[in-house]
This record gives C-alpha cells, sequence and structure tokens, in this order.
C-alpha cells in the first residue's frame, strides 16, 4: 500500500478508503481486559500517587476521558472498535485458551510457544482484590466509574464486572 510506510501513525488521519486498504491486508487483534481489573493494575503499579484506592479512583474521574492516562482511559476510546473490524478480541483472563487458538490458526505450535498462564487464579486473584478494592469505594464513586467505562461494558462481555452493575 503507497502510505504504508508514510510518517503518519495515526489511523485517524487516513480516509476511510486509505484505512480500509491497510488495514484489509492484518489480521486484527485485541486484546481487552476490565476497566475495573485495569484501575487495579495501575493503582498496585504505583501509577497513581494516591495512597488509597480510593482517592486514585478519585483522581482517573476528576482526570475525565480527555486528560485521562492511556493505563485507564476507556478501551473504546483507544482501540475504536467501531472503527476497526478487529479480527480476534482476546480477553484477559482466557489468555492461554485463546492465544492457543490464535497461534494454532497462524500455523505455528501453540504449546511450545504459550508461556505458563494459569488463567482460573489470575481469575481467582482479580475477583478478590475487586471484591476488596470496590468496597473502598463510595456509590457514587461507582457509579461515576460505570458511567466512565459504560462504552467499554457495552463493547466487550465483561459481565462479571464490578461494574457492570
Amino acid at each position: 500500500y503507497r502510505r504504508l510506510h508514510a510518517r503518519e501513525s495515526r489511523l485517524s488521519r487516513f480516509n476511510q478508503t486509505e484505512r480500509k486498504a491497510m488495514l484489509g491486508s492484518y489480521t486484527k487483534v485485541l486484546f481487552v481486559r476490565d476497566p475495573f481489573h485495569r484501575l487495579i493494575a495501575t493503582f498496585l503499579q504505583g501509577m497513581g500517587i494516591s495512597p488509597s484506592f480510593s482517592s486514585f479512583v478519585q483522581e482517573v474521574l476528576d482526570s475525565g476521558k480527555h486528560n485521562s492516562s492511556v493505563a485507564w482511559k476507556p478501551l473504546v476510546s483507544l482501540c475504536r472498535p467501531c472503527l476497526i473490524q478487529y479480527d480476534y478480541v482476546v480477553m484477559f483472563g482466557f489468555l492461554r485458551q485463546e492465544l492457543g487458538h490464535l497461534l494454532r490458526r497462524a500455523g505455528l505450535p501453540a504449546g511450545s510457544l504459550l508461556p505458563r498462564l494459569t488463567d482460573s487464579q489470575v481469575q481467582w486473584t482479580y475477583r478478590w482484590l475487586s471484591e476488596q478494592m470496590f468496597s473502598e469505594l463510595s456509590a457514587q464513586q461507582r457509579k461515576q466509574l460505570s458511567h466512565f467505562y459504560r462504552w467499554d461494558l457495552a463493547a466487550f462481555p465483561f459481565s462479571s464486572s464490578f461494574l457492570s452493575d
């Protein structure tokens, strides 16, 4: 494609026809994670300077969508699932199963290339962490977070997310 090596790297800088031509030659994979789990991971990695999870969440909510960090920005605004038709959507917590499928589809030996992933252990840990962290939040913060991530919750099957209610 003639503009494949152009200086522009943002997909939004290309018109619809150019985007379709460029993306048509790629296998598009999107990795998604429950937005509440993303917040927990960001907080635990020390990316927020807040002393408590509740105050960190308040910082996130106060920053708004336009000034937010990529670490907690809604996925829909980052990956544009309405603009790009992804071939695969891989959910965090099901990596071993889904990556194995992807590798087999690509004709690669899935077993030898995958690291040891313990998806059920990861899911249990995040469930426990979610319960602990969610209990720190006020009802107002819970409502605001659900609103902040409403499009992510609508676009992806995060049915067990604490924010789904």
